[in-house]
């Protein structure tokens, strides 16, 4: 239980630094496309890793582990926004590589989703990184 908590933790910790870089290129991101480009491939892997590190979690707390129940779970509000958070995540990587792969005649509305999930994605992490910080802590299955 605790190596899968310091591999959730450190990984969030990769993560937060290359969101962060992709946030940058946001900004001006017709200037930093390529960047910007770059910076979301290089996130599928730890994404990947962050999935699957909190659904292992996620499952032994479920199937009863005694180590896992005696942690717990996370709050309700994150219970809830973690499917939410996994989907939007998926759509928005998706949809980004999508981009690279499309004819022009699928760029606008794959382009579309590609920005309407990022807003939705934005929201919804804005509550997951946060929430944790306002309550009582992220005690649980995230790590």
């Amino acid at each position: 239980m605790a190596a899968n908590a310091r591999l959730t933790a450190s990984n969030a910790v990769v993560l937060l630094v290359l969101l962060a870089a992709e946030g940058v290129t946001i900004l001006r991101v017709r200037e930093l496309l390529t960047p910007h480009v770059f910076i979301g491939m290089v996130l599928i892997p730890p994404v990947l890793l962050k999935v699957a590190s909190t659904g292992w979690r996620f499952a032994r707390y479920y199937r009863g582990a005694p180590a896992y129940r005696r942690k717990g779970p996370p709050p309700l509000l994150l219970r809830l926004l973690g499917p939410v958070v996994v989907i939007l995540t998926v759509v928005l990587l998706a949809s980004g590589v999508g981009l690279l792969l499309v004819g022009p005649s699928w760029l606008p509305l794959l382009l579309k989703v590609h920005k309407a999930s990022f807003v939705l994605w934005f929201g919804a992490m804005t509550i997951h990184v946060l929430g944790p910080v306002a309550g009582r802590g992220h005690r649980g299955l995230g790590g």
